[in-house]
């Protein structure tokens, strides 16, 4: 690792966002973690925790095009301090709801709802918005593989801490500390000094914005394919998460404490993923990276499934985060930097469809088969589908490049002619 791996924080801007960002997202995490911890011990239902998973995320699948015209057609700075000021609502309300003691699971689920469809309108301005934090837009692959470092190292410290907290001073300090991390970043947001907005005439209305979206990633197969690709690894391997307290509670016989322990590990592997990202050099071929690491994911995930050692599944749970890191930032990062930039926050709202609208749907499936054929070849399968999905993507990269060389051949030929 050397100085280049930071490179984008020579920008002020950036700077501010990654402090107050990363504040924020270990209360997120804690807040992630203590919900399924609090579900799971009210339910003991590894049904509940994907019901829990499908109310945090469906709306942000139902609402997230609808935030993407919203990007793109007015202030993305106003737009995300909002949805910061609404999220830190939630999350104040949430911790008032724990801390009287008095709450029913369908409160919980509730007000996850509430918080995935503020995200539905966070995620395209935030990441839209990242683009025009940084002063040399040569720096945005690593300013975008940062910020994956930055929610895997949130993910590594919080889940960690909210096992301690829960176990040492319970659930209602948990969600009160996520409130209160919600503070940093809207300091961070009213620090910054952007260019000044200069609003643009709108000639379409929001349905035809919206379809204007859809022909362009349709017409751009690069966009397309990797939308489809996060659609099934999403849909089919990333609800593996909602498995976990199963694990900690009733395969290695733990507390709160073991479920935050193998939450970090998972994390750990994932930041270590997202620190490999940042330290590549530009032109690296990010495509065949990504489907290499979705073969590790997959691997990580097979042998996690039905290991009975802990130290052992710990170290499994670190490789799966390893390949799994890969999803969300390469996928992000070839999104943002293929787009044009008046479709980049429709590009992303799809992006965002792809990523919460599958996981929800994906968290149900995983919860019903679990129930059919067991918690642990629930696992296994997601960790095979995942190999799947690496193989078919190894193949389509093999055909496309096979492609590419005979047009190569054909182009001599042509112009001799």
């Amino acid at each position: 690792m050397n100085i280049s791996t930071f490179r984008a924080f020579k920008s002020r801007n950036y700077r501010l966002y990654f402090t107050g960002q990363s504040v924020s997202l270990i209360g997120t995490w804690m807040q992630k973690t203590a919900v399924s911890w609090v579900i799971y011990t009210l339910t003991h239902s590894t049904f509940m925790l994907g019901l829990t998973l499908f109310a945090s995320q469906f709306p942000s699948f139902l609402f997230s095009l609808l935030g993407g015209v919203v990007s793109d057609r007015y202030n993305r700075y106003r737009v995300l301090l909002t949805t910061q000021i609404a999220s830190l609502f939630q999350a104040v309300l949430l911790a008032v709801l724990i801390l009287m003691k008095h709450y029913a699971v369908w409160e919980i689920l509730s007000l996850s709802a509430f918080l995935g469809v503020i995200n539905a309108f966070d995620v395209p301005a935030r990441q839209s918005l990242v683009y025009e934090m940084i002063d040399d837009k040569a720096d945005l692959p690593n300013a975008l593989a940062l910020n994956s470092s930055m929610v895997n190292l949130s993910r590594l410290i919080g889940p960690g801490i909210a096992g301690i907290v829960l176990e040492k001073i319970g659930d209602g300090a948990c969600f009160l500390m996520n409130a209160l991390s919600f503070v940093a970043v809207i300091a961070s947001l009213l620090l910054m000094k952007l260019p000044k907005y200069v609003s643009k005439p709108h000639t379409k209305n929001v349905f035809g914005e919206l379809k204007e979206g859809y022909t362009y990633i349709k017409r751009t197969p690069e966009i397309s394919f990797i939308i489809l690709m996060l659609m099934l690894i999403s849909l089919f391997v990333l609800p593996f998460s909602t498995l976990i307290p199963f694990y900690a509670r009733d395969v290695f016989k733990g507390t709160a404490s073991t479920f935050g322990i193998i939450d970090s590990f998972i994390g750990l592997g994932a930041f270590g993923g997202a620190m490999f990202l940042a330290s590549l050099k530009p032109g690296t071929n990010l495509k065949r990276i990504l489907a290499i690491n979705t073969l590790v994911f997959g691997a990580g995930l097979v042998f996690f499934s039905h290991e009975g050692n802990y130290p052992l599944a710990l170290v499994f749970a670190a490789v799966a985060g390893f390949g799994m890191m890969s999803q969300i930032t390469i996928s992000n990062t070839v999104l943002q930097t293929t787009a044009d930039i008046k479709m980049r926050g429709r590009v992303i709202s799809f992006y965002a469809m792809a990523f919460f609208g599958m996981q929800p749907l994906g968290g149900l499936l995983i919860g019903s088969v679990s129930h059919i054929i067991g918690t642990k070849n629930t696992m296994l399968c997601a960790g095979i589908i995942a190999l799947l999905i690496g193989l078919l993507h190894m193949s389509f990269l093999r055909r496309s490049k096979m492609q590419a060389q005979q047009a190569q051949l054909h182009e001599p030929a042509i112009d001799a002619a």
